[in-house]
């Protein structure tokens, strides 16, 4: 039974980060089930002030499930989720987001024929004068606008342009600058490079390090190991909705990450499935043998008991 506070905090926070390391939000055992169906179960981690978590697992392992219990959502079914050491249950989204923990989903809610600076203060433009003659104040939007992306190293030749004309990649690090700007000391991205090419994936990245430099604590949800290990301080690995542990990077190389994430027991079974039923010198069943010996030759990694972490 679930003992944590359930309030909705009437102000958005404006608290600045905590010195880096510190910890914002711990969880311990957390799980979500409907019904008999049990989405997630035994997740343990911290995320410090100035620090990446990546939260990295397959389609279905349960990354969703987990950012939106973190986002206010979904409350959690069982296990315990601090936020600045005092036990929470959020019943909103905007519980959360009053807290400072902002997410950016990766089906962005922006409106692509508003320009950057509309987009950056929708649902909370600053307003000027007073009754009748209280109006927008536009020309304050703009150029906040241009300044906070410019202090996040985002270079736009003009704000008046529709976010639409905007890259996929711009268009994410607008969001993250965004909710920087509006207090987040936490910021969750829900697979902001799974659609982008390697270019814009980099250019995401790199804006991912900058919010990590200016004290936030991100949670990077991915999929793809090599997108996650050159940012990320610590791993949570995920598979069908069981914590694989959680692994800071001083104890992890890219390759035990891509093995974990790979599954080499499920890899070695399909490999013989496939040299039984297409013949062991078929092209696709060779690959298949290479890629396991490929997982095994990296370094074995044990994985920890259900809801306990490395480090």
């Amino acid at each position: 039974m679930n003992h944590a506070t359930k309030d909705e905090p009437t102000s958005v926070s404006t608290t600045e980060p905590p010195p880096p390391g510190t910890p914002i939000i711990e969880v311990q055992d957390l799980g979500k089930h409907y019904g008999n169906i049990n989405a997630l179960s035994g997740v343990s981690t911290t995320v410090n002030a100035g620090e990446v978590t990546c939260v990295l697992g397959d389609n279905g392992a349960g990354k969703s499930t987990f950012i939106k219990i973190l986002a206010g959502a979904h409350e959690h079914s069982e296990g315990t989720m601090l936020v600045d050491g005092i036990a929470r249950q959020f019943s909103s989204p905007r519980a959360a987001l009053n807290l400072g923990i902002a997410t950016v989903y990766q089906d962005l809610a922006v409106v692509p024929l508003m320009p950057v600076w509309r987009n950056f203060f929708l649902g909370s433009e600053p307003t000027k004068g007073v009754g009748p003659l209280r109006r927008l104040d536009i020309d304050r939007m703009k150029r906040t606008t241009k300044q906070e992306l410019s202090d996040m190293g985002i270079d736009l030749r003009d704000v008046d342009q529709p976010i639409g004309t905007l890259s996929g990649g711009e268009r994410q690090c607008v969001a993250i600058a965004r909710a920087v700007y509006f207090g987040a000391r936490v910021l969750i991205l829900d697979e902001p490079t799974a659609a982008l090419g390697v270019k814009q994936s980099g250019v995401v990245l790199k804006y991912i390090a900058k919010a990590r430099e200016r004290g936030l604590g991100v949670v990077f949800i991915t999929h793809n190991p090599h997108h996650a290990y050159p940012v990320g301080d610590r791993f949570v690995l995920l598979r069908r909705g069981r914590s694989m542990g959680a692994f800071p990077k001083s104890e992890m190389t890219l390759d035990e990450l891509t093995a974990m994430m790979a599954g080499g027991a499920e890899l070695e079974a399909l490999s013989h499935e496939l040299s039984r039923d297409l013949g062991a010198d078929s092209a696709i069943a060779q690959q298949m043998v290479a890629d396991v010996a490929e997982i095994e030759s990296a370094i074995d990694i044990p994985v920890e008991p259900e809801g306990r972490t490395r480090g």
